[in-house]
């Protein structure tokens, strides 16, 4: 699979990872001189989708954060597959390691999140990026996937309602490039305890809001003050009531949806989705306020 790869000539250790919800596949690559990359191969059918990842990826590189950078793109396999080779960005995974800190340093790499953020999503778009569409058709057929289920959790009717009643709130701003998956678990705590970036796999051109429901969903069952960081330092201290009420239909409908969505990895994710969709109930008093409880101002 790998001969074919020009760059594999210098290539001392190939390791598969097998973390992550991705299509792809994913290996650990040491070279020679002891660099560390990431190889990721996608059937060739996704050519035109990969060579695109790859490119916002660069746009990426050039903001100046840590980050898993772009190396090399090409085909490999007997022209079967594609590849992208990007560089390993050392270290531990932030969702493992804010447990262990304090909670100032928490909100302190909430906030480097958060600014981090904040430049991606002000990369300038290409024209021929731009959406002609908004999401809220796709969003609210989602949550007709969930409601037509036979997973349906008790007490779910006003989170539906809040999310039909309240659909245009979201995808009110500018569209902005995404990370599309930005949360403690696709964050790297590095040596020199700065955050790295890693998997822009679900990059997407969007309402740069939607950004944030994965806070409620993966964020605060790790460190509540790092949600706080991020959410303060992208907004400059000042959060407006527009995010608010967008990040509170955004939540509402993935608490749903998500449940749906886990069913095919088994009861044990559709298990875990149903735990999160509680606590966001909870947080949300069942979408009677779009604050969350656990949202204080430092």
């Amino acid at each position: 699979m790998f001969s074919d790869i020009k760059e594999s000539e210098n290539w001392e250790l190939v390791k598969p990872v097998k973390k992550g919800w991705s299509s792809d596949e994913k290996y650990y690559v040491q070279t020679f001189s002891k660099e560390h990359l990431l190889l990721r191969i996608a059937d060739i059918d996704q050519f035109a989708d990969k060579k695109k990842e790859y490119e916002i990826i660069e746009k990426y590189a050039e903001l100046g954060f840590p980050m898993s950078s772009p190396v090399a793109f090409g085909v490999c396999n007997d022209q079967k597959s594609v590849y992208m080779l990007l560089r390993w960005v050392d270290g531990t995974d932030l969702e493992t390691v804010l447990p262990k800190l304090s909670e100032e340093e928490q909100y302190k790499l909430g906030r480097e999140a958060g600014l981090i953020l904040r430049k991606i999503h002000g990369v300038p778009l290409d024209r021929e990026d731009i959406p002609n569409t908004t999401k809220k058709v796709k969003k609210l057929a989602q949550l007709a996937r969930y409601e037509e289920s036979n997973l349906r959790i008790p007490n779910d009717e006003t989170a539906i309602r809040y999310v039909k009643e309240n659909i245009d709130q979201i995808w009110k701003q500018p569209p902005v490039y995404m990370h599309g998956d930005f949360h403690p678990g696709n964050l790297i705590y590095r040596n020199d305890s700065s955050i790295g970036v890693i998997d822009f796999n679900r990059w997407e051109v969007g309402d740069p809001f939607e950004e944030f429901y994965k806070l409620e969903s993966f964020g605060t069952e790790i460190s509540i003050p790092y949600c706080i960081g991020q959410i303060d330092a992208y907004f400059d201290d000042s959060v407006p009531m527009d995010f608010w009420m967008a990040n509170a239909v955004y939540v509402a409908q993935a608490s749903l949806f998500s449940i749906k969505w886990a069913e095919p990895f088994g009861q044990s994710d559709v298990d875990g989705m149903v735990e999160r969709a509680k606590r966001a109930f909870a947080d949300f008093d069942d979408f009677h306020r779009v604050i969350p409880g656990w949202y204080k101002k430092r």
